[in-house]
């Protein structure tokens, strides 16, 4: 089952996105949508950085452009710029 929420995104360019959100009652990842894990170097032992590991309960790449937003432009009166 989706739970959409819309979003604001800047890259590639300026958008609202329809996106999914994590299960908020998956008992993985406690309804955050993954988990930190550290890791340690092979050969010293010492912490070496922190992975990301996304949860089954939704998937980050799930999203659809509702509306393309014009580039930020100086002050001005007007924008020319599609869709306005």
């Amino acid at each position: 089952m989706l739970r959409l929420r819309i979003q604001l995104t800047n890259w590639p360019r300026r958008a609202l996105v329809l996106t999914d959100t994590p299960r908020p009652d998956c008992p993985l990842c406690g309804g955050e949508g993954g988990t930190n894990r550290d890791y340690g170097d092979p050969f010293t032992g010492e912490y070496a950085g922190t992975e990301w590991e996304p949860c089954l309960c939704w998937n980050e790449n799930r999203r659809w452009v509702l509306l393309p937003l014009p580039r930020r432009t100086p002050p001005g009166p007007y924008s020319d710029e599609p869709p306005f």
